[in-house]
C-alpha cells in the first residue's frame, strides 16, 4: 500500500494536526530528550479528547500504519516522536477526577507527575509514582513506575485498579481485574505495547502534606562503606524511609563546601513520609553512616520533596541512560560505582550532568507477586542507573560512553530482569529477559498477538507477536 500522504485525515478530528511543514511542527514535535531533536515525525495528531485518540488510531489501522504514541514524552529512546513515524500525540488529555473519601484517582494520559501531585495533595492524598514531576504519568504506569513510596506502598503498577484503553482497531474497552483480566496483567509494566491507554485509574494512599526530605552529601572517600553499609542500615528502617544514593559531582548548593563544587560526591537523597518523631531519629541514623560533608534533610512539604530530583532530570538538552536491577550494594558493587563516578566526563555548565543513580526497590515492592503483573522485580533490591545529560552535540560520544562503561563494568553484578523505563533499550535479548522468566515473556506475546498482531505498535522496546502456531515469537 502506498504512503498515505494524509491528505484524507479525517476533518472530524478536533484536535490540532502537524506535518513537517506546518506552523507549529517544531512545537509539536519537542520532547523531553533532545537527543532525538532531528528526529522528524511525517504526522502529528494532538488529540483534544478521546473521540480524537479513536479517529487517529483507526486511520492508522485502517492502513496498516506504525503508529508511535507521545504521552509525556520522557522516552530515554525518544519514542515518542520517532524518525518518519505517525504520532498519537496524548499530551493534551489532561482530565484529574479524584474521589477524597476512597482515595481513587482517574488520570487521563497527558497528565504529568507533578500535575497529578498537585491535585492530590488538595486532599492529602499520593498515588506512588516517579520522582521528576514532567514525567508523564502513562508512560511511568505503564511500565511499572518506580518512586518515593515505593517501599512503602509499592509500585505504580501495583496500585492500578483499571484502565480506559482504545485498541489499535479503534474500539474503546475497559480494562481491570475483572473485565479483561489478562490484558490488565500485561499492561502493569509492558509498556506502550498492547493498546493505546487513554486514562488510568489509581488507587492513592495519605501522605502529606507535611514529610522530611533532603539531601545528604559525603565526600567520595566514604561513598564504598556508607553504600555498602545500606543493605543491612534499610532492612531495620521504616518503610516510611526512602534512601537512593546518587553519586555525581557536588553541585554549588547551600552548604556544600566551594572546595567540592564539580567534585564527584555521595548523594543520599531521603525523604520520610512517616511521623515527625520517627522521621528525625530515622534520618540522624542514617547520616551517622559516614560524616557529611553537608545535610539539608529536615521538614518539608511532599512536592517539595518529589520534585527534589528536578534538578537531574531538566528538559532541553541531550539525555540518555543505562541501568538495571542489582540484589545488594555488596562492596564489589559499591566499588565499581565509585570508580566510575571518577570516570565522568567533566561538565561545562549547569545543565550538564553525568552521574549514577540508585533507587530502593525494597519494602512494599515485595510484597507483591512477581506473577501478579508484567512487571518484574523477582531478586532486585536496588535499581541503579548512569545518567547523562549535556548541551553540545559534539561531546556525544563522550557522555554516551560515560554511561557505556558504567553498564560494562556492572555487567558481573546485574540481574537478567531489569526496569523497561529507566534505561535506553539494550537489545532483543535484554527485552526478552526484562520480564523475569521465559514464561512470562512468552504470556506478554500472546497478549500481544491478540491485542496487536500487526505489531503497529512497534516504536517502543518491542514485544513481538507470538507466532501462529508456536505460542512464542522466533
Amino acid at each position: 500500500m502506498a504512503k498515505p500522504d494524509f491528505s484524507d485525515f479525517p476533518p472530524s478530528f478536533r484536535g490540532a494536526t502537524f506535518r513537517p511543514d506546518d506552523p507549529g511542527y517544531a512545537e509539536a514535535r519537542t520532547i523531553w530528550n533532545c537527543l532525538t531533536a532531528d528526529a522528524t515525525p511525517v504526522f502529528i495528531a494532538q488529540c483534544a479528547d478521546t473521540e480524537d485518540v479513536v479517529t487517529a488510531v483507526r486511520y492508522a489501522s485502517d492502513r496498516d500504519l506504525p503508529f508511535a504514541l507521545r504521552s509525556g514524552g520522557h522516552s530515554m529512546d525518544g519514542a515518542g516522536m520517532p524518525d518518519g513515524a505517525f504520532v498519537v500525540d496524548l499530551s493534551q488529555l489532561k482530565d484529574i477526577e479524584i474521589d477524597p473519601a476512597s482515595g481513587v484517582v482517574s488520570v487521563a494520559s497527558g497528565v504529568t507527575l507533578g500535575e497529578m501531585d498537585a491535585a492530590t495533595q488538595r486532599h492529602g492524598l499520593v498515588v506512588p509514582s516517579g520522582t521528576v514531576t514532567t514525567t508523564g504519568v502513562a508512560g511511568l504506569a505503564l511500565g511499572g513506575g518506580l518512586g518515593f513510596n515505593t517501599r512503602r506502598f509499592g509500585m505504580t503498577v501495583d496500585n492500578t485498579l483499571a484502565y480506559d484503553m482504545v485498541t489499535v482497531d479503534g474500539r474503546r474497552i475497559r480494562v481491570s481485574a475483572e473485565e479483561n483480566a489478562e490484558l490488565f496483567w500485561g499492561l502493569r509494566g509492558a509498556g506502550h505495547n498492547l493498546g493505546v491507554v487513554t486514562s488510568f485509574q489509581f488507587q492513592a494512599h495519605k501522605v502529606g502534606p507535611q514529610v522530611h526530605s533532603g539531601l545528604i552529601m559525603y565526600a567520595l572517600d566514604q561513598a564504598e562503606n556508607i553504600m555498602t553499609a545500606l543493605d543491612t542500615h534499610m532492612a531495620g528502617a521504616s518503610r516510611a524511609l526512602t534512601v537512593d544514593p546518587v553519586l555525581l559531582p557536588a553541585p554549588p548548593l547551600p552548604g556544600v563546601p566551594a572546595s567540592l563544587f564539580g567534585t564527584p560526591i555521595l548523594v543520599l537523597v531521603v525523604v520520610h513520609t512517616g511521623d515527625a518523631a520517627t522521621a528525625v531519629a530515622e534520618l540522624e541514623a542514617l547520616a551517622a553512616l559516614g560524616t557529611p560533608v553537608a545535610n539539608t534533610a529536615g521538614p518539608s512539604t511532599w512536592l517539595e520533596a518529589n520534585s527534589i530530583l528536578d534538578i537531574i532530570g531538566p528538559g532541553g538538552r541531550r539525555n540518555y541512560a543505562r541501568g538495571g536491577y542489582i540484589a545488594s550494594l555488596t562492596q564489589p558493587v559499591s566499588a565499581a560505582f565509585v570508580e566510575q563516578i571518577g570516570k565522568a566526563p567533566s561538565l561545562n555548565g549547569p545543565g550538564e550532568i553525568a552521574g549514577i543513580a540508585i533507587q530502593a526497590l525494597s519494602g512494599a515492592c515485595h510484597d507483591f507477586n512477581e506473577d501478579s503483573a508484567a512487571f518484574s522485580r523477582t531478586g532486585a533490591t536496588w535499581l541503579w542507573e548512569a545518567v547523562a545529560g549535556w548541551e553540545d552535540p559534539a561531546r556525544d560520544e563522550e557522555f554516551l560512553g560515560f554511561t557505556e562503561r558504567v553498564l560494562a563494568s556492572l555487567k558481573p553484578h546485574v540481574l537478567s530482569n531489569s526496569y523497561v523505563n529507566l534505561t535506553a533499550h539494550q537489545g532483543e535479548e535484554w527485552v526478552c529477559g526484562l520480564y523475569g522468566s521465559p514464561g512470562k515473556f512468552q504470556r506478554l506475546q500472546a497478549l500481544k498477538a491478540e491485542w496487536d498482531p500487526r505489531n503497529l505498535l512497534r516504536f517502543n522496546k518491542n514485544i513481538e507477536p507470538a507466532s501462529a502456531g508456536t505460542g512464542a515469537a522466533g
